[in-house]
């Protein structure tokens, strides 16, 4: 099956020590590398395997690429290249074939196959979509690509508080549209949240 509904998966190579970095301080490296494998692993399997979209994984670093030993099978990969996040993500949206682009991180364990469809639904009648995370950030970002693709992540603060409210900001006389608010587990206390949601 065929389809214009792109979806990409930004993902670091899980090599220990080199992921999760701010979790490892608080819950050991062992753990929080173990944490990221296994949502990275299981996120792609659930949503790869779904036809209503096409899935690639944007890799970092370039250089893990080709390494095939630590990627799950059967999805194309690109490179993000450099810059920081906005620069890459605006160049993953650029790259991808016509139709919406559709844009997630692969450490948030709670994303369904349901949150994606979402989103491209929401894309119907929105120039934007976001999944806004508890932290301020966000766990999705989507454009609908029609007429061009838009470029939204000038002076937007990463890894704090506004970057959902600066990325909204370069999006003046656009359509956007929102989905719900997932946990971003980002370090010890996000992960005792996460955690306790399947306590018991």
């Amino acid at each position: 099956m065929t389809t214009d509904k792109h979806l990409v998966v930004f993902a670091k190579a899980p090599r220990m020590g080199r992921v999760k970095t701010r979790l490892a301080r608080d819950i050991g490296g062992v753990r929080a590398w173990g944490f990221y494998r296994h949502a990275l692993s299981r996120l792609v399997l659930r949503l790869a395997s779904d036809t209503r979209w096409q899935t690639y994984l944007a890799v970092a670093p370039d250089t893990s690429c080709e390494d095939t030993g630590i990627w799950p099978e059967g999805v194309s990969r690109f490179r993000q290249g450099r810059g920081d996040l906005g620069d890459r993500m605006h160049r993953a949206f650029v790259r991808m074939p016509p139709g919406p682009v559709v844009i997630i991180g692969a450490d948030i364990p709670d994303i369904q196959p349901r949150h994606i469809q979402n989103a491209f639904r929401t894309l119907g009648d929105h120039d934007a979509v976001f999944g806004p995370a508890d932290d301020g950030g966000y766990w999705l970002v989507g454009q609908k690509r029609l007429p061009k693709t838009r470029a939204i992540f000038s002076d937007v603060r990463w890894s704090g508080p506004h970057a959902l409210e600066d990325t909204c900001a370069n999006l003046s006389n656009a359509r956007i549209g929102y989905l719900e608010t997932l946990i971003d587990v980002d370090d010890g206390d996000d992960f005792r949240r996460w955690a306790g949601k399947y306590a018991g």
